[in-house]
Formats: structure tokens, C-alpha cells, sequence
């Protein structure tokens, strides 16, 4: 039996010109630059499997991306210590794996994240976005009210259905627990508006939905009752705009300590549904359970 390792990978990338992490046909994906690296510089054939924390959109970037994969002792052995250094070598410049370690024992990439932390940037100056920044934030050419913002974000916080802000796969639950929104201006340029949204995990482009709803509320053209109705409704809403990719950054996924990985990873597998107290509260059935959560954006 060939004796194996699991690895740890914490990587960023700008996701301009990828088409999404997942490895797809005849794109370029995150995960298939560095898959390809690996199997280079590992020897291996075919490429090992990564499995990422949060799986992104195309055009969405990254700062706290983390993966696992799993090699043999004798191909990790045999370059230990220098992996990131050679995987500059061989990635390009749009993406860089900066740590890589052995995982400790049960740890998941995907399944053992408590949370997920994004920050999605828009800019409202009238004049358009600063041109270094065009690549990573939105222009919004209306002014945006953060407090009507903030205010409507408090009442989307907490565990609930967000099928209303999700594209729906087959089969999945969209039962998720939003931890964190919060809008705020960059201290740097008073132009600059800051979306922290933290989950447990994500649904597909529900961050970017998130996101669209509330601009519509700082703009004026929804009121701040608007979005929690939406979210109430339960099915996806055609007034809702999604936020272009461009402007949404993975910054952070956060773990629990090392004895408790394998637990959590455990508990995140299991069936969700809301609890029959909050689905009374709504007035509304509890939900039947679904897939695992999905973890991206």
C-alpha cells in the first residue's frame, strides 16, 4: 500500500480571466492551472484532486481560498519545504499557492470550514472607478445610503431559507446561516462601499445576489423592506439583479481548532432543514432536507 499525505494549500487568485475554480472542458479554471502544476512538479499522472473550501464563480477572486489533496509520502518527501517556491515557478502570475502544510488529522477543506467570509467592493463616485481598481470593483453610478443599506442587511442575518437569492441545483438545500452583512466606506476614499458578507456556506451566486438587492436599497429604487420579503417569499425574484462577478473577493475561510475538525466535518454533512420553531414563526412548512451545502458563491 503507497503510504499517503494530506495537504493544506492557501491560495489567491485574480479571477478575471478564469472561468470559475472548478476544472471544466476545454476552460481555464482555477483548480486546473493548479492541479497541472502538481502533477508537474509532484511527477504524478494523472494530476491529484483538489478539494477546495469555496468553490467561486467565474470572474470571482480570491485572497483566503483553501484546499486539500491527498499524495503520496515519497512525491511530498521529496520536495518538502520548497512547494510554494516551485509552484511559483510553474503558476501563473493570476494565481499563487503561499503555504502548504500537512492538514492535521480530519481536516477538511470543505467540510470543516465553520464559515465562509466575502467582501464585495463598489464604488459610487459619479466619474467611474479608479483604473487600477477596475478589475476588482463595481462602479455604481447612483450614491448609495449605507445606513438604509446596513439597516436593510440586519434583517436577512440569521439561519433561513435563501432560495430567493439562489440559483437552485437539483436535490440541494438552500437552508443557510448568514453570520455577517455590513456595508461600510473604505477609510481610504469615502467613494468606496464594503460588503462583509459571512456564512456558513453559500448557495450558487447568492452572495452576488445579496449584494444586488441592496444596492437597489441604497439607490432608492427599493424600499428597505424590500429585501426581507424577498428572502420571505421563498422563491427566486426576477427584480432581484445579481452583482457582477468582478467585484467579490474570497477573503477568509475559518476553521475550528484542530481536535474539532473531523466533528465539524461530520455536522456539515448531515441533511439541513429549518427547525420547526422558525418555520412556524414564518408561517410557512419546514423545507425538506437537500444536499450538503454548497460551499461557493
Amino acid at each position: 500500500m503507497t503510504a499517503l499525505v494530506r495537504l493544506r494549500l492557501d491560495i489567491s487568485y485574480d479571477g478575471s480571466d478564469f472561468a470559475g475554480w472548478a476544472r471544466q472542458p476545454n476552460q481555464r479554471t482555477v483548480q486546473g492551472v493548479i492541479e497541472d502544476a502538481l502533477a508537474r512538479m509532484l511527477r504524478l499522472d494523472p494530476p491529484p484532486m483538489l478539494t477546495v473550501a469555496g468553490r467561486t464563480d467565474a470572474g470571482v477572486h480570491a485572497r483566503g481560498q483553501v484546499a486539500h489533496l491527498v499524495v503520496p509520502v515519497a512525491a511530498y518527501s521529496a520536495i518538502n519545504g520548497t512547494m510554494p517556491r516551485r509552484l511559483a515557478g510553474l503558476l501563473p502570475p493570476d494565481v499563487r499557492v503561499w503555504r502548504v502544510s500537512i492538514a492535521p488529522e480530519g481536516f477538511d477543506a470543505r467540510f470543516s470550514a465553520l464559515s465562509r467570509r466575502y467582501v464585495y467592493r463598489v464604488c459610487d463616485n459619479p466619474f467611474g472607478v479608479e483604473p487600477l481598481r477596475r478589475h476588482d470593483v463595481l462602479w455604481h453610478p447612483r450614491p448609495l445610503n449605507l445606513g438604509l443599506m446596513n439597516e436593510a442587511a440586519r434583517r436577512l442575518v440569521g439561519e433561513n431559507d435563501f432560495a430567493a437569492y439562489c440559483r437552485r441545483r437539483e436535490g440541494a438545500t438552500t437552508i443557510r446561516e448568514l453570520l455577517r452583512y455590513e456595508w461600510a466606506r473604505d477609510d481610504r476614499d469615502p467613494h468606496l462601499a464594503l460588503a462583509t458578507v459571512e456564512a456558513d456556506a453559500f448557495c450558487h451566486s447568492m452572495v452576488r445576489a445579496l449584494v444586488g438587492a441592496l444596492l437597489m436599497v441604497g439607490d432608492g429604487r427599493r424600499e428597505v423592506e424590500w429585501p426581507a420579503q424577498v428572502l420571505a417569499a421563498r422563491v427566486r425574484d426576477s427584480g432581484v439583479n445579481v452583482a457582477p462577478a468582478h467585484g467579490l473577493s474570497l477573503e477568509e475561510i475559518r476553521y475550528p481548532e484542530a481536535e474539532s475538525l473531523a466533528r465539524r466535518a461530520q455536522e456539515t454533512r448531515r441533511v439541513r432543514t429549518l427547525n420547526a420553531t422558525a418555520a412556524a414563526a414564518a408561517d410557512q412548512p419546514a423545507p425538506p432536507g437537500g444536499a450538503a451545502p454548497r460551499p461557493g458563491a
